[in-house]
């Protein structure tokens, strides 16, 4: 008779056969460095090249130096002695060579073009955050204007204030005169649609 744990075991190993077999992936520990047979490079050290490059190709300094090496080129290859030509007359080796120049200098300027596309597109979003910003304290601010000029609306104003005042006096004078109307102690008794059309 097998004991019961043995058994338990056994089980154990057989089917973990299958899970110890495949390598076990840690996760409190990062992961080694996978060899690659392409170099690796920067791309934005490569983006801010080509834009260095894109912008030397847009001068006139390019120009003038690219228009004195074609000059000297077919200067040389045509004046000097024949041992000495490296490129004869159709000038295959210069076509190549401008050809190349210009091979180089398309993805170049198209790569300077998307990053600045890119610039601009983050530049676009930016404004038109500080904008609906901009949009936003505007409405506020109209808001509370509006809500100044209704609240002054209800102040009393100085001329409705001395208007009382005279009322007041007239009231007094009328008491010491001797004369007691029978109107009440404040002018606004007296006369009921008086404060709307004083304030």
């Amino acid at each position: 008779m097998v004991p019961e744990r043995e058994t338990t075991s056994r089980e154990r190993a057989t089917s973990g056969a299958t899970a110890s077999s495949r390598a076990r992936a840690r996760l409190d520990q990062p992961r080694p460095p996978r060899r690659r047979l392409l170099p690796e490079w920067d791309p934005e050290s490569f983006g801010r090249l080509s834009e260095r490059v894109a912008r030397f190709l847009g001068t006139g300094r390019f120009i003038v130096w690219m228009t004195v090496v074609i000059i000297l080129w077919v200067v040389w290859n045509v004046s000097a002695p024949s041992g000495l030509r490296f490129d004869e007359y159709p000038f295959i080796f210069l076509t190549l060579m401008l050809s190349l120049q210009a091979s180089y200098a398309a993805p170049l300027i198209l790569l300077a073009q998307n990053r600045q596309d890119d610039r601009d597109r983050v530049n676009l979003e930016q404004d038109r955050k500080q904008n609906e910003r901009s949009i936003a304290d505007t409405e506020y601010l109209t808001r509370e204007i509006a809500a100044l000029r209704i609240g002054l609306g209800e102040v009393a104003t100085r001329d409705w204030i001395r208007s009382e005042l005279q009322d007041l006096v007239k009231d007094l004078e009328d008491r010491q005169n001797g004369h007691h109307p029978d109107r009440g102690v404040f002018p606004a008794d007296r006369s009921a649609g008086r404060d709307v059309h004083d304030r």
